[in-house]
């Protein structure tokens, strides 16, 4: 169903086999039922005791609401299709969890970064390079970057058509800048080919899937920032999804445009970066209200 009706991407598939096979490990460990009667045998209070356990362990708020929402997806699958009477986590809560502000990178690490990949020599440098400024100017996520086929790049596009979650498409503009680190990139591209006379793929690799992986490019750019003098612990390619939401939020974009661009379907998702917009605003009124201006002395009477 979540490939079918949803157009679920691989890595959301991923993700949810990996949390159902937790559920169905503790109902087997604990005692709470056979694994293979799971579809009919699990009670609210099995996912309860489920839920005490996940924060026995001390899993994140965040990891367990996850969890609870692939078996929230789970049974109401069941439920809607008839094989079973109820949907046992209805009526379960979310654990609650602080709202974390987004780590993102300052405009001058983004800068260090960009330098120091322009500073590595070759193809690997171009191609590094590229991506680099594909991520910051457009905000992709990182498994969107890698699958980006060869068409993208063709006729020196001032916008790429990009495929999101959920087969979803949007459109996101292209600066001078990463145009030309693009173009560059492309006159080396052959490199990467090796045997293969050709590719679909705009990042090709020798690897199974034909393409760049997101680990791979994940460890390129943490050995980025050592060179760049940065943490490698605060660079990741999410990290700069976040630093171009930012950045732009901080220079004046509205946040619509902004969720359209990072492809959120719902905007709540990208309120997580109103804490910029809410800088921005006191920054306003510091600087532009009338009333926040100091009262000219008049000296002594």
């Amino acid at each position: 169903m979540l490939t079918a009706e949803r157009g679920a991407a691989g890595n959301t598939l991923a993700a949810y086999r990996r949390d159902l096979d937790d559920f169905l490990g503790f109902i087997a460990k604990d005692g709470n039922g056979d694994a293979d009667d799971v579809a009919l045998g699990v009670t609210t209070e099995t996912v309860r005791d489920y839920m005490s356990y996940l924060s026995d362990c001390g899993l994140a708020a965040s990891t367990a609401s996850r969890r609870l929402s692939a078996l929230r997806q789970f049974f109401g699958f069941l439920f809607v299709e008839g094989i079973r009477p109820d949907d046992p986590t209805a009526v379960i809560d979310s654990p609650r969890r602080a709202r974390a502000l987004p780590k993102i990178l300052t405009e001058q690490e983004v800068d260090r970064l960009l330098v120091s990949a322009r500073s590595v020599s070759g193809a690997e440098g171009l191609r590094l390079t590229a991506m680099l400024e594909l991520l910051y100017a457009t905000g992709l996520r990182v498994s969107e970057l890698v699958t980006l086929p060869l068409s993208a790049a063709l006729r020196d596009p001032s916008v790429l058509i990009v495929r999101g979650k959920g087969g979803r498409e949007r459109m996101v503009p292209l600066t001078d800048v990463a145009r030309s680190a693009l173009r560059a990139y492309c006159e080396a591209r052959g490199s990467f080919l090796k045997r293969r006379k050709d590719s679909p793929w705009l990042f090709p690799s020798t690897g199974k899937e034909g393409h760049l992986s997101r680990q791979r490019f994940g460890q390129m750019l943490k050995a980025l920032a050592v060179e760049s003098g940065i943490e490698p612990r605060k660079v990741s390619p999410h990290v700069l999804r976040h630093a171009f939401a930012s950045h732009l939020l901080a220079h004046g974009a509205d946040l619509r445009s902004v969720q359209q661009m990072l492809g959120h379907a719902d905007i709540s998702t990208t309120q997580i970066y109103t804490h910029v917009l809410d800088e921005r605003l006191r920054s306003l009124v510091r600087d532009k209200h009338p009333l926040s201006r100091p009262v000219p002395s008049t000296g002594p009477r």
